[in-house]
């Protein structure tokens, strides 16, 4: 695999956060990074409940719409790579698609004006692809 994968849909959808895997956060497992992310988002613990009796489309929408915590953009970074450590745990079937990415760019490049984790009309800070990246790169070590 020699060119970058510049989109987490089709045969890559399984790079993207909608993908369905288990994952925990504040003892409550979610059925998606997506879903666990959005439910991160707030302090409110009933909130955070309807995250996992959701789709990610639903999940990602319903995140729009909770109380956002006041130390999010302190963690939201942090929250991600936890999560996506979860979702590329050493040994499963995910990680060892992510190692056999080799040394390709991850670009997340998206149509919803994401430039924060991903890129688009060609700019962005590719937060997620960088993220993936770094876990693919921690897998192999």
């Amino acid at each position: 695999m020699n060119e970058d994968i510049t989109e987490f849909s089709g045969e890559n959808r399984w790079l993207s956060n909608f993908w369905p895997c288990k994952v925990m956060f504040a003892d409550v497992e979610y059925p998606s990074v997506e879903h666990a992310y959005q439910a991160a988002k707030t302090l409110d613990l009933e909130a955070r409940k309807a995250f996992t009796q959701c789709n990610a489309a639903e999940a990602k929408r319903l995140g729009r719409k909770v109380t956002i915590r006041s130390d999010w953009e302190a963690i939201k970074m942090r929250v991600m790579t936890i999560l996506l450590e979860q979702k590329f745990r050493k040994g499963t079937e995910l990680a060892d698609k992510l190692i056999a990415t080799g040394n390709v760019q991850l670009i997340e490049n998206n149509y919803w004006n994401d430039k924060f984790w991903g890129v688009c009309k060609g700019v962005g800070q590719n937060h997620l692809g960088r993220l993936l990246m770094e876990a693919r790169n921690n897998l192999r070590h």
